[in-house]
């Protein structure tokens, strides 16, 4: 389990995020989490084999064909938790820091794999909805973050 401070280190030292299996299309969950990443300036590697631009940025067939360009701090996969393996896999070998699946994905067996080479492993969460709970003021609206403290969050540099 991740803890509020794992979270926070994650989110604040992996800049550069694979995501695979982002869509096109702009209503996908995919689309919509990859956008708000991008907008509070992180840098969003597309992973789709099937498409050539998203959110104007190049998109790659691979994790690894991805990583021949750019360094990737963590593997987001938008992916059924059965395909977890090789892309975990993917990570290690490219030296990803992290290795993030999304809501619904779970692989215990993957994710193992992944902490026993040195990567931090989230899952079953989204990158958006924990960059907004930690650092996007998603407490000023009135939503329950589970985070008690009298601190007030602290805020990214971008």
């Amino acid at each position: 389990m991740s803890t509020i401070q794992d979270l926070r280190r994650i989110l604040g030292t992996c800049r550069t995020i694979a995501v695979v299996g982002l869509s096109p299309q702009w209503h996908r969950p995919s689309f919509f989490a990859a956008k708000y990443m991008q907008a509070h300036g992180y840098r969003i590697i597309p992973v789709n084999p099937k498409a050539t631009d998203i959110l104007g940025e190049r998109c790659y067939p691979s994790v690894t064909a991805a990583a021949a360009d750019h360094r990737i701090d963590m593997v987001d996969c938008f992916r059924r938790s059965e395909d977890i393996p090789p892309l975990a896999e993917e990570a290690i070998a490219i030296g990803a820091r992290c290795l993030w699946l999304q809501l619904g994905v779970v692989n215990e067996a993957a994710a193992a794999r992944a902490r026993a080479a040195g990567l931090d492993v989230v899952m079953d969460r989204c990158v958006k909805i924990e960059h907004a709970r930690l650092f996007g003021g998603l407490g000023w609206f009135g939503v329950n973050t589970r985070v008690i403290s009298s601190r007030r969050p602290q805020q990214l540099p971008y």
